[in-house]
């Protein structure tokens, strides 16, 4: 069998809609649309503009099934732990930003009734003061909610009519039992939360159903939706073009998360110290990361400069001169909470700087080479450090999504890992969506490592040595 699917893939600084193609031999993607995302101010808070995206999303698929009258399917991945509260089917505002300030009194009330020690043990996953849990307890009302959905949960609610909570995604809200897989009823009823607002739980690869009528009318047919890896990095790992098991990845956009794929979650206190999460991956692999804060911080370097200098400075044009810096730069803790929030982040770099006793970057291209060093130096401790953790030998690093394409930061990383690099795909996020798809659909077979080998035969990734 051979046919199309749509990947709609959500990322916080942007989505797209890429078409696939898959049969047993043959891998394709292709994008039909793409589109802004980023937070927006409203009532008071930072925002979602989720009815924005939802119909960007809807365009796109109508583009796809214009291209391509036999699509025959739909995934949705998107970010991780930000939720719509609905009732009655409908929206109860806004879906609210990671990075609103109101999580932080969320964070005090869950320490308040759970030890971070015992949160560890049920969830398995690294403090992130935005982790859905803590969302939870910053919400001032739930009695009047009858439901929550994850973003991507939600836009399959909007095109199926059918409210699920996809595994991979729901691994991430910090209510999901790190060994069963399923809700943590203890975990939830201590923190006093509402136990009806949590919906069925499903794994990827799941049939949700065809498109309601008012769906089907306006992408032009009805298409069948399937359950992908729905958070963004769970997709992006089914994509890595591993030949073999040794391999850690870094999926690297905004976040950079830097792991290993492992069979069982590693509950350790090291693990815990260090800082490191356990999240549900596809086929019920365990993705052994760690969050650090990725290309955020150049895409807001960026965009402080060009604001306060009423210019257009070009990315790759730093990129390229940073490269060719030969004066040394500072290295700064990239996994800084301070850099966090939006807003100026080149001051809060030097801040961190001078704090620490080290040179402030002073240009542009200074503070451009001084992140990829900082982002290589981050990369590379996860990655030594994820190994020493679970134990797992690993001989390569596969770098994929939008990082893959910045070549300093591959090559140094290359550098500060003492590991080879491979760079690519760029687009593996969508490739992995399209790929749970096409297994569910019929197209592909086989087990991740099968998939992965169409990956590996469609797409060469480039090789950076160390150096």
């Amino acid at each position: 069998m051979t046919g199309y699917v749509a990947a709609v893939d959500l990322g916080a600084t942007s989505g797209r809609v890429m078409l696939g193609h898959v049969d047993h031999n043959e891998l394709s993607v292709r994008p039909v649309a793409r589109f802004p995302n980023g937070p927006v101010q409203r009532d008071g808070g930072l925002h979602w503009d989720i009815d924005a995206l939802y119909s960007h999303a809807l365009a796109g698929l109508t583009a796809a099934l214009r291209e391509e009258p036999t699509l025959a399917g739909i995934g949705i991945d998107s970010w991780a732990v930000d939720y719509t509260l609905l009732t009655g089917g409908r929206m109860l505002g806004l879906p609210f930003h990671y990075r609103d300030e109101r999580t932080a009194r969320g964070v005090e009330r869950v320490h308040s009734l759970v030890s971070p020690e015992e949160l560890y043990a049920a969830n398995g996953l690294q403090f992130l003061p935005f982790n859905t849990l803590y969302q939870f307890a910053a919400e001032a009302d739930l009695d009047s909610v009858d439901s929550f959905l994850l973003i991507p949960d939600l836009l399959a609610y909007w095109l199926t009519g059918r409210r699920v909570a996809e595994r991979t995604n729901a691994s991430t809200t910090g209510l999901l039992s790190v060994t069963t897989g399923d809700w943590d009823d203890a975990l939830i009823e201590r923190l006093a939360l509402p136990r009806r607002i949590f919906p069925e739980l499903v794994d990827p690869g799941t049939p949700l159903g065809s498109l309601r009528p008012e769906a089907a009318a306006i992408v032009g047919g009805d298409v069948s939706v399937t359950a992908v890896g729905s958070h963004d990095t769970a997709s992006a790992v089914v994509a890595v073009p591993a030949a073999s098991d040794d391999f850690a990845y870094i999926s690297c956009g905004t976040w950079g998360l830097v792991g290993v794929e492992l069979e069982r979650p590693v509950l350790t206190e090291a693990s815990r110290l260090a800082n490191f999460t356990n999240e549900g991956g596809v086929d019920g692999r365990v993705r052994y990361l760690h969050n650090v804060m990725g290309l955020w911080l150049l895409s807001e370097s960026v965009r402080q400069f060009n604001d306060e200098g009423k210019r257009d400075l070009d990315l790759p044009e730093l990129l390229a001169a940073a490269s060719a810096l030969t004066t040394p730069v500072s290295v700064f803790d990239a996994n800084d909470a301070s850099f966090l929030p939006p807003g100026d982040m080149p001051a809060r770099i030097a801040a961190w700087c001078t704090t620490h006793g080290l040179a402030a970057p002073q240009t542009p291209v200074e503070f451009v080479r001084s992140i990829v060093e900082s982002l290589a130096v981050a990369f590379a401790d996860a990655v030594r450090t994820a190994t020493e953790l679970s134990g797992k030998t690993v001989s390569v690093i596969h770098i994929v999504g939008g990082g893959s394409q910045n070549e300093l930061l591959c090559q140094l990383t290359a550098d500060r890992s003492g590991l080879p690099v491979l760079a690519g795909p760029v687009e593996a996020t969508a490739i992995g969506n399209v790929l749970v798809q096409a297994r569910a659909l019929g197209f592909a077979s086989g087990s991740l490592e099968s998939l992965r080998a169409l990956v590996a035969g469609a797409f060469l990734p480039v090789l950076y040595r160390p150096r």
